[in-house]
């Protein structure tokens, strides 16, 4: 019977192999640089989650956690998508575990993110796709942006 409850800064461990798992099956190399990720990330999301900061959810099957999301709350200057608020929600961390998926397990969890958005009147939530995750992402309502990125090279 599945379950989905609110993440808890001892899940941290948890999310963050997911986080790893999530960037590994979209075709990442596991390697040191998501090693570096996952030790830098397992102290920050606990801390994130105690602040209120991130908030996360995580579905179970008799018990075992079986997938999970999470919504970064970002500090945000007044934008024309949202001229009032200060905050952007920031979806991620979204993962079921190979044996649970094509169970619509991921779109519940958006929903529920979605949710939690518009209860804060959040009204921009952010993320970024795998080309495979696009279809999934439009089917939840998001569409895709002009956003870019400058990402200065890590030394070896």
């Amino acid at each position: 019977m599945l379950k989905t409850r609110m993440a808890a800064a001892s899940d941290a461990q948890l999310i963050t192999r997911h986080r790893r798992r999530m960037f590994v099956d979209a075709g990442r190399r596991d390697d040191q640089v998501l090693q570096i990720m996952a030790d830098t990330h397992e102290p920050w999301v606990a801390k994130a989650i105690t602040e209120g900061r991130y908030l996360g959810w995580l579905t179970e099957d008799e018990g075992q956690v079986v997938a999970g999301a999470g919504l970064l709350l970002l500090d945000w200057p007044p934008h024309p998508l949202d001229p009032r608020s200060t905050i952007r929600g920031y979806l991620c961390n979204v993962y079921v575990e190979p044996s649970h998926r094509r169970r619509k397990l991921a779109s519940h969890l958006i929903e529920m993110a979605l949710a939690e958005a518009a209860r804060r009147a959040i009204r921009v939530v952010a993320l970024h796709s795998t080309d495979e995750g696009r279809a999934l992402y439009e089917a939840n309502g998001f569409r895709a942006t002009n956003e870019m990125f400058y990402v200065e090279p890590i030394e070896s």
